[in-house]
């Protein structure tokens, strides 16, 4: 049985702007370093890989963002810009506080709004947007609950 997501992983190019994006998000750096040699490849199934890695916590300290750049081998395929009806991954999303105001320190770093900001009937603000290297993230502001009080441990559908 599973006792926890421990992280979700995203390969990036430049991964001290990823980094950058998303500290400014709100998450915190806790560790960054390399990892190489047999043993990785045989967990990945990518032999001789040499990639550096960076570990992001949430503020509530329950979710991990691992960010990876690969030195070796080359990437193999790039989907940073697959619309989100595209198969496989394709978003982490994020509760925030206030979604205006995160929006315009994310802005500020490169993202750009999906399409728009909607209200999904009065109890969240929503939008996608691509972050850096174009990586698809959801952001949701919770207004209120569908009882009409704020409960912040209510995730969006």
């Amino acid at each position: 049985m599973v006792t926890r997501m421990d992280n979700v992983g995203i390969v990036v190019e430049d991964l001290d702007a990823a980094i950058a994006f998303f500290v400014e998000l709100g998450l915190t750096l806790e560790g960054r370093m390399r990892i190489e040699g047999e043993w990785a490849g045989r967990v990945t199934g990518v032999r001789d890989q040499r990639v550096e890695i960076a570990m992001l916590r949430t503020p509530d300290g329950h979710s991990r963002l691992e960010l990876s750049r690969f030195d070796a081998p080359a990437i193999a395929s790039d989907h940073r810009r697959a619309p989100v009806n595209a198969l496989g991954y394709l978003r982490v999303m994020f509760a925030v506080d206030d979604l205006d105001d995160t929006l315009m320190r994310l802005t500020a770093r490169g993202a750009a709004v999906v399409d728009e900001v909607v209200d999904y009937e009065g109890i969240y603000r929503l939008c996608y947007i691509r972050g850096p290297e174009g990586i698809l993230i959801g952001l949701a502001q919770q207004l209120v609950t569908r009882n009409g009080r704020a409960d912040p441990t209510e995730r969006p559908r």
